[in-house]
């Protein structure tokens, strides 16, 4: 049996992680873990913005991300909550400037 051509994870959701757990990251930073161009990231960024679920701030020369639940697609997403499937251990407020704390953003 040959090895599937397909996964179960999308490159949404490694972009999504990997900014969930550093996002202090740049782009290009996102590009070399995931193996994907810096050119896809940005696109997936942008997505995930217009979602609502990643928010950017600058900071000096950079971007910084806070990442939110977002909107669901589909009824059975709100039983997988973006911050378990992210891996984090529990809910938390980030405290990124620029942004008003709200209960929907997890660091």
């Amino acid at each position: 049996m040959s090895e599937p051509t397909w996964g179960f994870v999308t490159n949404h959701f490694y972009v999504l992680r990997c900014l969930a757990r550093d996002s202090s990251l740049t782009l290009r930073e996102v590009a070399e873990r995931i193996g994907i161009t810096e050119r896809a990231v940005q696109r997936i960024v942008a997505e995930l913005e217009e979602g609502g679920y990643l928010m950017r701030v600058r900071e000096g020369r950079r971007n910084r991300y806070a990442v939110r639940e977002g909107q669901l697609r589909h009824a059975l997403d709100a039983e997988l909550p973006i911050r378990e499937l992210l891996g984090l251990d529990e809910p938390r407020v980030a405290a990124v400037a620029g942004f008003a704390r709200a209960h929907s953003f997890i660091d």
